[in-house]
This record gives C-alpha cells, structure tokens and sequence, in this order.
C-alpha cells in the first residue's frame, strides 16, 4: 500500500508539481499529529499484550464485576488496534475463563473510537462533533453490552 501511494505521489508531480507539493506537505502535517499518537497506542497494546495475563484480567471482569469492568472493557476497546479478527482468540480465552459476554460485546463495540484518527477528525469536523461522537460510541458501546448481557445465556 505504501509503494502504491508513493506511486501516486510520484505520478502526480509529472502531471500538476505545485498541487503534488502541498498534497505531500499536508500528509506529512498529518503524519506529525498522527505519529505520537500512533507510537502510544502502539506501547500500549504491547504493554498490555506482553504483562496482561487472561486469568488474572478475568477478576476484573467476571461475575460481580461492576463498573469496574465495564470501564475496563470500553478503555481496552477504545485503546486497542488493528484489525477485529486478531483479537478473538484473546477474547475467547477471557470468555472460556468467565468474562461476562456484555463486556465482551462492549469491548468490540467501542473499538470504533481510533485514538489516532481523532485529531483529524477533529480537524475536518471540529472538536465538539468529534467529542460528542466519541461520547455517543462509548454511550452505545455500553448500551449495546447491556443488551448483550440480558439476551445471552449464562451472564
């Protein structure tokens, strides 16, 4: 995908240079607001993949867990990357160790805040849109958990 875009990069400046020339300058203003965000979520995600072990984690979010965890299960969401399929072995794992299905649902759900894009989205729409619309996918997150929760057998 890169090379794909360099590619284009490339082909752009042999048909307008300037225009190509700011395209690349504000991709690369983006790139610096981005990349912070972008190596923190990363260290996170490592951190939590590397001392967070699926038994100890349980407590937190088995029967009885409270507020407790559904906080626990909207931040992992809300701080975890990539692609959704990686992540169902390690919530199956938590759910084969009791793990409550609602925050399993929760955790999936508020995986559609990306910490990394919220500056840009902020920049296209404003940060009173961006925040309102963080609220409302965390506030769905834990509705939709709720529902879950009263649906499934066994939580």
């Amino acid at each position: 995908m890169l090379a794909l875009v360099a590619a284009g990069y490339v082909l752009a400046f042999f048909f307008d240079e300037s225009t190509a020339r700011d395209a690349v300058g504000k991709s690369l203003h983006t790139l610096t607001i981005v990349a912070p965000i972008i190596v923190i979520v990363l260290l996170l995600t490592a951190l939590m993949g590397t001392f967070v072990d699926p038994k100890a984690f349980t407590k937190h979010l088995g029967e009885g867990s409270g507020a407790k965890g559904w906080a626990i299960a909207l931040a992992a969401g809300i701080i975890s990357h990539g692609s959704s399929y990686v992540w169902y072995p390690l919530l199956a794992d938590l759910r084969m160790h009791g793990t409550r299905s609602g925050l399993i649902v929760a955790f999936l759900y508020a995986r559609a805040v990306k910490i990394p894009w919220l500056p840009l989205m902020a920049s296209y729409f404003g940060l009173a849109f961006t925040v309102v619309l963080t609220l409302y996918i965390v506030v769905g997150a834990y509705v939709q958990g709720r529902i879950a929760q009263a649906l499934l057998p066994g939580d």
